[in-house]
């Protein structure tokens, strides 16, 4: 019986389910101008219910004006699928497809037949850090007589992506994390490798199987190639005398560092030419390659890949001093065809971690009974799914706050209203606004963003839909909790929601790419959606991309769906330590550099290739902006993303003088005086008691939770997975 449990659950989720720059973010509250006109109503759909065949739910159909054309880059065999619309190669299927892409440890470039490859130095300064392209490498066929100048995308993977030149007679695997850059040559083509810099130095072995260029900005590159090849040179340009079919692979030397090459010499002839992640079981997280000639794997793993690399696995070897620089911290080199990685384990839970004493509960109940009477559906004048989304998901924390102090009275019209508000959204009837499915890239837009990508922060184009959706899941799952005959009505379009940004399966009728937002390599999601950006893909709060996780574990809760808890459960750990490995920066860490460092305690937008302190709505100087960024919204999961308190108070100490400044919202300081609570609760209770108003989507009532369910500091010292997994101390 649960095996057949299992596999219905596990089909549920795992079957298809029937930015120019990106817009300037406002600050994320709503703002005080006037909401558009509303528009006409759409015609409501009629709520679809579960086919016999078990065809999922989709919204209504559309075709948007302003989605890119997928077909200029992609293989037309991949296009019967959804296609990735966040992902690691995304500058590679938008205009010219010629913009970098950061694929560790290089830079990408493809352009006119060729693609350049860049070891990036980086550029350094207490607002910014980012890596500088340079074509250090250029490789092409030397004579193409076509003028079909685009690449095509032949297949991708979570790790991968192949990239061919069909005029060119190239075709290269670009796998994540590779020290090589793998060229497959077909049709006995010569070929030509051209560089920025001067040769200083140019010789090959005896067989003419390994050359070693020298530059003039210091660096080392060594190629390989499957068999011999006969290459000249001039000052900037290798050739080779005649055609060439076979396999090359390059890679630079790091630091001009003699010792790496006999490391790349060993592993030369073993190439991975596709890699894939499987979430096989809870906090678990696999890769495999497919890899061919002979020999061991050598691949590259960032700082999260070793804090949280499987110990039990015998065969795979870390290579210690083998490393190479990268803007994501050292990359380290790992002998193996694959690898096992388990991220601390976190709990997700409706209520407070560690409870709320009691004797705070008349208190919270006089402010939630106030926030619970101002609850009014006819009074919100938002059209944008984002601000709409906050909105119903504040109104859900306080009926789980109500739940958790005993106060049951107000769940009846918290319950009202969260139909009220929710129920228009999924029959297709809200006025002004609405999601809708597109079938050319695969996913929902919504009807404002149909014309115009400005509106909901660039829904239409695949930004933020974790963000927004996020919100939406918790207010969908707090309401099938208290309203179970609700939930079984509307699910078709809960889990069609959820599968926008959920979805994991890779079938060919699916409606949805798989894993919308999330990186399978760097470990945490990308927001920036299909705009091109010179430095990739961006994210800017980690803690609403938290909440979109952690939302769709909650509505796993709600709908008895194991696999649904699971998945939601893993990423949202996953997403926690890639935010405290790259978005968090304390005192005294080498990690960015000692400028960027000292001048800041949190990133503000963190890009593929960038680290900015400035926010899409805010100024480096707002730093209390950029604290209430990776904060929103207050739930029980964001004190396991705060968990280390040394850097907390940090980094309130860091955002406090700024609270000085004329103008800051009341909202913003209350999200700092929320983290002041983990480790001063007095300090910040007297403040949050003076606030004059609350970002919209935070209430008094949440703060005042937060603040009382704060636990004495000796409850957080027992490691990073038997803090919140207390089962943990009993399975040693």
């Amino acid at each position: 019986m649960l095996k057949k449990l299992s596999r219905k659950v596990k089909t549920i989720i795992t079957k298809p389910f029937k930015k120019p720059k990106k817009p300037h973010r406002p600050p994320k509250s709503q703002p005080s101008s006037p909401s558009p006109p509303p528009s006409p109503p759409m015609s409501p759909p009629k709520p679809q219910k579960p086919s016999r065949n078990n065809n999922p739910f989709l919204f209504p159909k559309a075709q948007s004006s302003v989605l890119p054309d997928p077909a200029r880059f992609f293989s037309p065999n991949l296009l019967s699928s959804p296609v990735p619309t966040n992902s690691f190669f995304q500058n590679f299927t938008l205009k010219n497809g010629d913009q970098p892409e950061y694929i560790h440890p290089y830079l990408l470039k493809s352009a006119d037949s060729s693609l350049s490859i860049c070891y990036p130095s980086q550029s350094r300064n207490s607002a910014f850090l980012y890596q500088i392209f340079v074509s250090d490498l250029t490789i092409f066929a030397t004579n193409n007589p076509t003028s079909q100048k685009n690449h095509v995308i032949s297949s991708y993977s979570d790790l991968s992506l192949t990239l061919d030149f069909p005029s060119s007679n190239l075709r290269f695997f670009l796998v994540r994390g590779s020290p090589f850059l793998t060229c497959s040559v077909t049709g006995n083509t010569p070929i030509s490798i051209s560089t920025i810099h001067a040769i200083l130095s140019f010789s090959s072995n005896s067989s003419q199987t390994k050359y070693t260029i020298k530059l003039n900005n210091n660096q080392t590159w060594l190629i390989y190639t499957s068999s011999s090849i006969s290459l000249d040179h001039s000052l900037s340009l290798i050739t080779s005398s005649c055609g060439f079919s076979g396999i090359i692979r390059i890679a630079v030397l790091p630091d001009s560092d003699p010792t790496y090459e006999s490391i790349l010499d060993q592993f030369s002839s073993c190439y991975p030419i596709s890699g894939d992640a499987a979430l096989t079981k809870p906090y678990c997280l696999e890769y495999k390659w497919e890899k061919k000639g002979w020999g061991d794997l050598l691949m590259l793993a960032h700082p999260l890949h070793l804090n949280i690399l499987s110990s039990d696995d015998s065969d795979v070897k870390v290579l210690e001093n083998f490393k190479y620089k990268s803007i994501d911290g050292e990359l380290v080199g790992i002998v193996g065809d694959s690898w096992v990685l388990k991220p601390h384990q976190v709990s997700v839970t409706w209520h407070s971690i560690k409870g709320v004493k009691e004797d705070s509960y008349p208190e919270i109940v006089t402010a939630l009974s106030k926030d619970v009477e101002a609850l009014d559906s006819s009074a919100i004048t938002t059209t944008s799914s984002y601000f709409y989304g906050k909105l119903i998901a504040r109104a859900a924390r306080l009926a789980l706050i109500a739940e958790e102090v005993c106060f049951l009275d107000v769940l009846p019209k918290i319950r009202k209203f969260l139909k009220d508000t929710i129920e228009p959204w999924l029959d297709g009837t809200f006025n002004g606004n609405g999601f809708l499915y597109d079938s050319k890239w695969g996913g929902l837009v919504t009807k404002q963003g149909m014309t115009d990508t400005g509106p909901d922060f660039g829904f239409g184009i695949f930004n933020d839909h974790h963000y927004h959706i996020g919100y939406f899941l918790y207010a969908i799952a707090v309401l099938a909790k208290i309203d179970p005959a609700w939930g079984r009505r509307y699910k078709p379009q809960a889990y069609s929601l959820a599968a926008d940004f959920m979805n994991l399966g890779r079938r060919s009728n699916s409606n949805y790419p798989r894993l919308r937002c999330f990186d399978l390599y760097k470990l945490h999601s990308w927001a920036g959606g299909l705009s091109e950006f010179a430095d990739g893909r961006n994210q800017e709060s980690t803690s609403e991309a938290v909440n979109a996780y952690y939302s769709a574990a909650l509505m796993g809760l709600a709908y008895g769906d194991t696999h649904l808890v699971a998945t939601g459960s893993t990423l949202a750990a996953l997403e926690i330590q890639a935010a405290q490995t790259w978005w968090q920066v304390k005192e005294g860490d080498d990690f960015y550099g000692e400028e960027f460092t000292r001048e800041n305690r949190v990133v503000g937008v963190l890009w593929a290739n960038k680290r900015d302190s400035g926010l899409w709505f805010a100024p480096p100087e707002w730093r209390e902006c950029r604290l209430g960024i990776q904060l929103l919204p207050i739930l029980p999961i964001s004190e396991v993303l705060f968990s280390d308190i040394g850097f907390t108070r940090e980094l309130v100490n860091w955002t406090l003088p700024a609270l000085g400044r004329d103008g800051v919202g009341e909202g913003w300081k209350g999200f700092v005086y929320a983290l002041e609570a983990i480790y001063d609760k007095e300090s910040a209770l007297e403040k949050i008691r003076n606030l004059n108003g609350h970002d919209d989507g935070n209430s008094l009532t949440n703060l005042l939770w937060w603040v009382h369910s704060r636990g004495d500091e000796y409850e957080d010292a027992c490691g990073p997975e038997g803090k919140y997994c207390w089962f943990s101390h009993y399975c040693h």
